[in-house]
Protein backbone atom coordinates (compact mmCIF):
# COMPACT_ATOMS: atom_id res chain seq x y z
CA UNK A 1 0.00 0.00 0.00
CA UNK A 2 0.98 3.38 -0.69
CA UNK A 3 1.87 6.17 1.51
CA UNK A 4 -0.48 8.60 1.53
CA UNK A 5 1.20 12.21 0.15
CA UNK A 6 -0.06 15.90 0.66
CA UNK A 7 1.27 16.23 -2.99
CA UNK A 8 1.77 15.20 -6.29
CA UNK A 9 4.90 15.05 -8.36
CA UNK A 10 3.01 16.76 -10.87
CA UNK A 11 2.42 19.54 -8.17
CA UNK A 12 5.94 19.45 -7.88
CA UNK A 13 6.88 19.77 -11.44
CA UNK A 14 4.50 22.82 -11.93
CA UNK A 15 5.93 24.69 -8.84
CA UNK A 16 9.92 23.97 -9.99
CA UNK A 17 8.28 25.91 -13.17
CA UNK A 18 7.77 28.82 -11.76
CA UNK A 19 9.51 32.23 -12.42
CA UNK A 20 12.03 33.10 -9.56
CA UNK A 21 9.76 35.72 -8.38
CA UNK A 22 7.01 33.67 -8.02
CA UNK A 23 9.18 31.29 -5.83
CA UNK A 24 10.70 34.28 -3.67
CA UNK A 25 7.11 35.14 -3.14
CA UNK A 26 6.03 31.78 -2.09
CA UNK A 27 9.44 30.67 0.08
CA UNK A 28 8.63 34.29 2.01
CA UNK A 29 4.82 33.14 2.77
CA UNK A 30 6.28 29.71 4.22
CA UNK A 31 8.60 31.40 6.21
CA UNK A 32 5.73 34.29 7.49
CA UNK A 33 3.38 30.77 8.38
CA UNK A 34 6.34 29.23 10.10
CA UNK A 35 7.09 32.17 11.98
CA UNK A 36 3.54 32.20 13.10
CA UNK A 37 2.45 28.79 14.11
CA UNK A 38 5.56 28.94 16.20
CA UNK A 39 5.36 32.71 17.93
CA UNK A 40 9.25 33.45 16.07
CA UNK A 41 10.83 30.26 18.62
CA UNK A 42 12.60 29.23 15.23
CA UNK A 43 16.06 29.22 13.91
CA UNK A 44 17.62 29.48 10.45
CA UNK A 45 19.84 26.35 9.68
CA UNK A 46 22.83 28.60 8.60
CA UNK A 47 25.65 26.66 6.88
CA UNK A 48 27.61 29.17 4.73
CA UNK A 49 26.93 27.12 1.93
CA UNK A 50 25.42 29.30 -1.36
CA UNK A 51 21.81 27.47 -0.61
CA UNK A 52 21.42 28.50 3.03
CA UNK A 53 22.47 32.01 2.26
CA UNK A 54 19.79 32.46 0.37
CA UNK A 55 17.67 31.03 2.43
CA UNK A 56 19.21 33.62 5.35
CA UNK A 57 18.81 36.72 2.79
CA UNK A 58 15.09 35.68 2.81
CA UNK A 59 14.67 35.25 6.35
CA UNK A 60 16.26 38.65 7.06
CA UNK A 61 13.84 40.33 4.36
CA UNK A 62 10.55 38.74 5.98
CA UNK A 63 12.09 39.48 9.71
CA UNK A 64 12.79 43.60 8.46
CA UNK A 65 8.56 43.54 7.80
CA UNK A 66 7.32 41.70 10.06
CA UNK A 67 9.54 41.83 13.56
CA UNK A 68 7.93 44.03 16.26
CA UNK A 69 10.21 46.85 18.12
CA UNK A 70 8.61 45.71 21.32
CA UNK A 71 9.84 42.56 21.45
CA UNK A 72 13.05 42.71 19.40
CA UNK A 73 13.06 39.00 18.75
CA UNK A 74 16.36 38.17 16.67
CA UNK A 75 17.04 36.27 13.08
CA UNK A 76 18.71 33.38 14.84
CA UNK A 77 20.76 31.54 12.23
CA UNK A 78 22.65 28.40 13.97
CA UNK A 79 25.51 27.32 12.66
CA UNK A 80 26.86 23.71 13.32
CA UNK A 81 31.07 24.27 13.40
CA UNK A 82 32.35 20.35 12.60
CA UNK A 83 35.57 21.28 12.04
CA UNK A 84 35.57 19.79 8.84
CA UNK A 85 34.51 23.10 6.48
CA UNK A 86 36.60 25.40 4.15
CA UNK A 87 38.48 28.00 6.10
CA UNK A 88 36.34 30.69 4.04
CA UNK A 89 33.24 29.04 5.06
CA UNK A 90 34.22 29.15 8.51
CA UNK A 91 35.02 33.31 8.45
CA UNK A 92 31.71 34.02 5.92
CA UNK A 93 29.55 32.66 8.74
CA UNK A 94 30.30 35.37 10.84
CA UNK A 95 30.82 38.18 8.32
CA UNK A 96 27.30 37.45 6.89
CA UNK A 97 25.55 37.24 10.09
CA UNK A 98 27.09 40.91 10.84
CA UNK A 99 26.22 42.19 6.92
CA UNK A 100 22.71 40.78 7.46
CA UNK A 101 22.37 43.00 10.59
CA UNK A 102 23.75 46.10 9.15
CA UNK A 103 21.94 45.91 5.86
CA UNK A 104 18.27 44.80 7.03
CA UNK A 105 18.89 46.94 10.97
CA UNK A 106 17.70 43.99 12.63
CA UNK A 107 19.01 42.15 15.24
CA UNK A 108 20.99 39.06 14.11
CA UNK A 109 21.86 36.30 16.84
CA UNK A 110 24.67 34.02 15.45
CA UNK A 111 24.97 30.55 17.68
CA UNK A 112 27.49 28.28 16.94
CA UNK A 113 27.18 24.70 17.96
CA UNK A 114 29.67 21.58 18.21
CA UNK A 115 29.45 17.92 17.77
CA UNK A 116 30.39 15.79 20.59
CA UNK A 117 33.14 13.91 18.43
CA UNK A 118 35.72 14.65 16.48
CA UNK A 119 36.13 13.29 12.86
CA UNK A 120 38.71 11.30 13.07
CA UNK A 121 36.79 9.92 16.37
CA UNK A 122 33.95 9.30 14.04
CA UNK A 123 35.84 7.36 11.41
CA UNK A 124 37.47 4.94 14.05
CA UNK A 125 34.02 4.17 15.31
CA UNK A 126 32.01 4.05 12.64
CA UNK A 127 33.49 3.78 9.07
CA UNK A 128 34.30 6.48 6.26
CA UNK A 129 31.62 8.16 4.18
CA UNK A 130 32.17 7.53 0.82
CA UNK A 131 29.69 6.66 -2.47
CA UNK A 132 26.45 8.37 -0.86
CA UNK A 133 24.58 7.74 2.41
CA UNK A 134 22.56 5.13 1.36
CA UNK A 135 25.22 2.85 -0.33
CA UNK A 136 27.75 3.36 2.82
CA UNK A 137 25.11 2.36 4.67
CA UNK A 138 24.21 -1.11 2.93
CA UNK A 139 27.53 -1.65 3.27
CA UNK A 140 27.61 -0.97 6.96
CA UNK A 141 25.18 -3.63 7.67
CA UNK A 142 25.87 -5.94 5.11
CA UNK A 143 29.46 -6.56 6.66
CA UNK A 144 27.36 -7.09 9.79
CA UNK A 145 25.01 -9.80 8.18
CA UNK A 146 22.28 -7.91 7.83
CA UNK A 147 20.15 -9.99 5.46
CA UNK A 148 18.10 -6.88 3.39
CA UNK A 149 21.43 -4.91 2.99
CA UNK A 150 22.73 -8.39 0.95
CA UNK A 151 19.87 -8.55 -0.99
CA UNK A 152 20.63 -4.67 -2.00
CA UNK A 153 23.91 -6.00 -2.88
CA UNK A 154 22.58 -8.39 -4.85
CA UNK A 155 19.58 -6.58 -6.45
CA UNK A 156 17.04 -7.69 -4.59
CA UNK A 157 14.35 -6.16 -2.61
CA UNK A 158 14.25 -6.82 1.23
CA UNK A 159 12.12 -9.77 0.13
CA UNK A 160 14.69 -11.52 -2.21
CA UNK A 161 12.80 -10.48 -5.13
CA UNK A 162 14.64 -8.86 -8.36
CA UNK A 163 13.99 -5.35 -8.31
CA UNK A 164 15.27 -2.97 -11.12
CA UNK A 165 15.63 -0.20 -8.44
CA UNK A 166 17.96 -1.94 -6.13
CA UNK A 167 20.18 -2.85 -9.24
CA UNK A 168 22.07 0.37 -8.66
CA UNK A 169 23.91 -1.16 -5.68
CA UNK A 170 25.60 -4.22 -6.78
CA UNK A 171 28.19 -2.70 -8.53
CA UNK A 172 29.16 -1.61 -4.59
CA UNK A 173 29.30 -5.42 -3.46
CA UNK A 174 33.05 -4.79 -3.94
CA UNK A 175 33.04 -2.82 -0.73
CA UNK A 176 31.87 -5.95 2.14
CA UNK A 177 35.64 -6.73 1.36
CA UNK A 178 37.05 -3.29 1.53
CA UNK A 179 40.29 -2.43 3.75
CA UNK A 180 37.98 0.27 5.49
CA UNK A 181 35.01 0.55 6.66
CA UNK A 182 31.86 2.88 5.21
CA UNK A 183 29.13 4.13 7.68
CA UNK A 184 26.45 7.26 7.16
CA UNK A 185 26.55 7.80 10.52
CA UNK A 186 29.19 10.70 10.18
CA UNK A 187 26.55 13.17 9.41
CA UNK A 188 24.82 12.47 12.23
CA UNK A 189 26.87 12.70 15.01
CA UNK A 190 28.84 15.81 13.36
CA UNK A 191 25.74 17.63 11.95
CA UNK A 192 22.30 16.06 13.02
CA UNK A 193 23.17 15.44 16.73
CA UNK A 194 24.16 19.18 17.88
CA UNK A 195 21.07 20.52 16.21
CA UNK A 196 18.87 17.98 17.79
CA UNK A 197 20.23 18.77 21.46
CA UNK A 198 20.19 22.61 20.10
CA UNK A 199 16.50 21.58 19.75
CA UNK A 200 15.68 19.90 22.82
CA UNK A 201 17.23 22.81 24.94
CA UNK A 202 15.70 25.82 23.20
CA UNK A 203 12.46 24.27 21.89
CA UNK A 204 13.11 26.23 18.77
CA UNK A 205 12.03 24.69 15.02
CA UNK A 206 14.66 24.68 12.30
CA UNK A 207 14.79 26.49 8.73
CA UNK A 208 16.55 24.67 6.29
CA UNK A 209 17.79 25.09 2.85
CA UNK A 210 17.38 21.89 1.27
CA UNK A 211 15.75 21.38 -2.06
CA UNK A 212 14.17 18.51 -3.61
CA UNK A 213 16.37 17.94 -6.83
CA UNK A 214 18.80 17.02 -4.29
CA UNK A 215 17.64 13.46 -3.19
CA UNK A 216 15.07 10.77 -3.68
CA UNK A 217 14.09 11.48 0.28
CA UNK A 218 14.11 15.46 0.02
CA UNK A 219 11.28 14.59 -2.65
CA UNK A 220 9.26 12.10 -0.96
CA UNK A 221 8.90 14.03 2.44
CA UNK A 222 7.93 17.35 0.25
CA UNK A 223 5.22 15.14 -1.57
CA UNK A 224 3.81 14.27 2.29
CA UNK A 225 4.38 17.38 3.85
CA UNK A 226 4.95 19.89 1.59
CA UNK A 227 7.08 22.81 2.48
CA UNK A 228 5.73 22.95 6.65
CA UNK A 229 5.95 20.02 8.71
CA UNK A 230 3.86 21.02 11.06
CA UNK A 231 2.78 17.27 12.00
CA UNK A 232 6.59 14.97 11.38
CA UNK A 233 7.70 14.08 14.21
CA UNK A 234 10.48 16.61 13.76
CA UNK A 235 8.65 19.64 12.58
CA UNK A 236 11.12 21.43 9.85
CA UNK A 237 10.31 24.31 7.73
CA UNK A 238 11.60 23.72 4.02
CA UNK A 239 10.21 26.96 2.18
CA UNK A 240 12.98 25.94 -0.74
CA UNK A 241 12.40 22.68 -1.28
CA UNK A 242 10.83 23.89 -4.89
CA UNK A 243 13.92 26.03 -5.65
CA UNK A 244 16.49 24.20 -7.71
CA UNK A 245 20.06 25.37 -7.80
CA UNK A 246 19.74 27.57 -11.11
CA UNK A 247 17.39 29.10 -8.92
CA UNK A 248 19.87 29.96 -6.04
CA UNK A 249 22.82 31.34 -8.06
CA UNK A 250 20.27 33.65 -10.40
CA UNK A 251 19.58 34.65 -6.67
CA UNK A 252 22.72 35.54 -5.82
CA UNK A 253 23.66 36.63 -9.17
CA UNK A 254 20.26 39.31 -9.27
CA UNK A 255 20.77 40.36 -5.53
CA UNK A 256 24.34 40.88 -5.34
CA UNK A 257 24.68 39.66 -1.57
CA UNK A 258 27.78 38.35 -0.37
CA UNK A 259 28.70 34.76 -0.49
CA UNK A 260 31.19 32.62 0.60
CA UNK A 261 34.33 33.43 -2.09
CA UNK A 262 35.83 29.49 -2.34
CA UNK A 263 32.69 29.20 -4.59
CA UNK A 264 34.43 31.60 -6.79
CA UNK A 265 32.75 33.81 -9.62
CA UNK A 266 29.28 33.09 -11.06
CA UNK A 267 29.14 33.14 -14.52
CA UNK A 268 27.24 31.61 -17.62
CA UNK A 269 28.15 28.46 -18.87
CA UNK A 270 29.89 27.61 -21.84
CA UNK A 271 27.19 28.14 -24.55
CA UNK A 272 27.96 25.17 -26.87
CA UNK A 273 28.34 22.80 -24.09
CA UNK A 274 25.22 23.90 -21.80
CA UNK A 275 22.13 25.51 -22.33
CA UNK A 276 18.52 24.71 -21.18
CA UNK A 277 16.88 23.26 -23.98
CA UNK A 278 13.46 24.85 -23.02
CA UNK A 279 14.17 28.26 -21.95
CA UNK A 280 17.56 29.03 -24.22
CA UNK A 281 18.88 30.30 -21.13
CA UNK A 282 22.77 29.94 -20.09
CA UNK A 283 23.48 27.69 -17.19
CA UNK A 284 25.27 29.73 -14.62
CA UNK A 285 28.28 27.77 -13.20
CA UNK A 286 30.46 28.62 -10.48
CA UNK A 287 34.59 29.00 -11.16
CA UNK A 288 35.26 27.42 -7.36
CA UNK A 289 33.80 24.99 -6.07
CA UNK A 290 30.32 23.77 -6.66
CA UNK A 291 29.51 22.47 -3.31
CA UNK A 292 30.63 23.66 -0.05
CA UNK A 293 29.88 20.67 2.87
CA UNK A 294 32.36 18.80 5.09
CA UNK A 295 35.96 18.99 2.88
CA UNK A 296 37.10 15.51 3.41
CA UNK A 297 33.52 13.47 2.42
CA UNK A 298 33.60 11.31 -0.20
CA UNK A 299 29.84 11.05 -0.75
CA UNK A 300 28.88 11.80 -4.68
CA UNK A 301 32.52 11.48 -5.14
CA UNK A 302 31.72 9.11 -8.29
CA UNK A 303 30.08 11.45 -10.04
CA UNK A 304 32.49 14.19 -9.43
CA UNK A 305 33.74 15.91 -13.00
CA UNK A 306 37.39 16.26 -13.09
CA UNK A 307 39.05 18.14 -11.74
CA UNK A 308 37.03 16.68 -8.76
CA UNK A 309 37.43 17.69 -4.87
CA UNK A 310 40.19 16.51 -4.05
CA UNK A 311 41.87 17.62 -6.97
CA UNK A 312 40.81 21.05 -6.05
CA UNK A 313 41.69 20.74 -3.03
CA UNK A 314 44.94 20.03 -4.11
CA UNK A 315 45.29 23.00 -5.52
CA UNK A 316 43.06 25.18 -3.44
CA UNK A 317 43.95 24.28 0.50
CA UNK A 318 46.82 22.13 -0.05
CA UNK A 319 47.56 21.59 3.97
CA UNK A 320 44.50 20.54 4.19
CA UNK A 321 44.97 18.00 1.12
CA UNK A 322 48.07 16.46 2.53
CA UNK A 323 46.27 15.90 6.10
CA UNK A 324 42.58 14.17 4.42
CA UNK A 325 45.32 12.04 1.91
CA UNK A 326 48.12 11.04 3.69
CA UNK A 327 48.35 9.44 6.80
CA UNK A 328 46.45 6.68 8.85
CA UNK A 329 47.59 3.07 9.64
CA UNK A 330 45.96 -0.45 9.61
CA UNK A 331 44.36 -2.39 12.59
CA UNK A 332 43.03 -5.58 12.26
CA UNK A 333 43.15 -4.99 8.49
CA UNK A 334 41.26 -2.03 8.82
CA UNK A 335 42.04 1.16 8.20
CA UNK A 336 41.77 3.58 10.83
CA UNK A 337 42.97 7.41 11.19
CA UNK A 338 45.96 9.03 13.06
CA UNK A 339 47.94 11.97 14.26
CA UNK A 340 49.26 11.85 10.45
CA UNK A 341 45.94 12.44 8.65
CA UNK A 342 42.85 10.24 8.03
CA UNK A 343 44.42 8.13 4.81
CA UNK A 344 41.65 8.75 2.29
CA UNK A 345 44.35 8.47 -0.71
CA UNK A 346 44.18 4.79 0.37
CA UNK A 347 40.31 5.08 0.07
CA UNK A 348 40.43 6.48 -3.08
CA UNK A 349 42.75 4.21 -4.54
CA UNK A 350 40.39 1.27 -3.55
CA UNK A 351 37.52 2.71 -5.43
CA UNK A 352 40.11 4.09 -8.60
CA UNK A 353 39.17 8.36 -8.41
CA UNK A 354 41.96 10.04 -8.76
CA UNK A 355 43.54 12.62 -6.01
Amino acid sequence: MEEETRYTKQDLETMRAWTLQRKIQVTQTRLIEWLGRYDWNVYVSFSGGKDSTVLADLAARVYQVFSCPKRQDPLRLVFVNTGLEYPEIQKFVRDFAEWLKAKYKIPVELEILHPSMTFPQVLSKYGYPVISKETAKVIYYARRGSRWAINRLDGLDKHGNESKFKERFKKYKFLIDAPFETSQLCCDVMKKGPAHRYEAETGRKPIVATMTEESEQRQSSWLKYGCNSFDSKRPMSKPMSFWTEQDVLQYLKMTGIPYAPVYGEIIEADPQLQLFEEAGERKLVTTGCERTGCMYCMFGIMSDKEPNRFQRMKQTHPQQYRYCIGGGHFENGILKPDKTGLGIGTILDYIGKPY
